[in-house]
């Protein structure tokens, strides 16, 4: 890039701060336009995002999203954050497990989604419509890494499928640390590291030589679809990713691989 012999002259410390940089799939690109490049993929694909999951999953993503929520272990009286979720499948099933009010006077359990993108909390909203959905869910235009919540004022934070599009993984982990209340759970879905050296091979060739081309021909966008193959690889292991919630704060982390290790579920709990 020609700006970075201007800075030539500069300290490391100097030109770290100016122009520290990140992945955009298999792409380093500046820190500052990973958010805006994120979001134009997902602006994209919003009107068609279920199939979008079903090309990516090969319709396994509503069996990991029941397994997700099964673990969550929804009661009344509940209050999920769930961040990214701007479709709404997790929230749907939380609620739809959590139950409306119990005999013995319990609340119905709650959710805000908090999501960055305005076209998927809109494409969320019409679903909710279309379904029939009028449950208490709170639709919030926000930031992962800057959650528009309070301190410890939620039961419950999901991510699904979204850590991984977030510039600063670290920084929106410890936003999930601080809006949970002392007891809360937090749970990842997410894309992650295949154990089984053949499965590996399958679906390496699955990934990038025909889901790219399924997204070109469903949405007519490659791009999209090929950076968010790239995006899966950059992620990091299923033992790192427990690190770096443990780094956050969280205690008793564990994780459980699905399909292989396709996806894993990780936990952790604010104590």
């Amino acid at each position: 890039m020609h700006h970075c012999a201007m800075f030539r002259n500069m300290t490391n410390k100097e030109n770290t701060e100016k122009h520290s940089t990140t992945h955009f799939g298999f792409q380093d690109v500046e820190e500052a336009e990973k958010q805006s490049l994120v979001r134009g993929v997902f602006d994209s694909v919003a009107e068609k995002y279920d199939i979008m999951n079903d090309v990516m999953s090969g319709g396994l993503h509503r069996l990991w999203k029941n397994d997700f929520i099964s673990d969550l272990r929804p009661t009344p009286n509940m209050h999920l954050l769930d961040v990214a979720g701007g479709t709404g499948d997790i929230a749907f099933r939380f609620l739809k497990a959590a139950g409306g009010r119990t005999s013995d006077g319990d609340s119905p359990a709650k959710v805000t989604i908090c999501d960055i993108n305005h076209n998927m909390l809109k494409a969320g909203r019409n679903r909710a419509l279309d379904q029939g959905i009028f449950d208490p869910i709170d639709w919030v235009t926000g930031n992962a890494e800057m959650l528009p919540m309070p301190d410890r004022s939620v039961d419950a934070y999901t991510i699904a499928f979204g850590i991984r599009n977030v510039t600063h993984i670290d920084v929106a982990l410890k936003e999930a640390y601080r809006v949970l209340k002392p007891g809360g759970r937090f749970m990842c879905l997410e894309f992650s590291k295949v154990d089984l050296p053949l499965l590996k091979q399958i679906y390496d060739v699955y990934s990038f030589k025909i889901i790219p081309h399924f997204g070109e021909m469903v949405t007519g966008d490659k791009d999209s679809y090929q950076y968010l193959v790239e995006s899966i690889r950059k992620f990091p292991s299923q033992e790192k990713f427990k690190k770096m919630i443990e780094e956050a704060g969280f205690k008793k982390t564990s994780y459980r691989n699905l399909s292989g290790g396709i996806v894993a579920i990780h936990s952790g709990w604010r104590i």
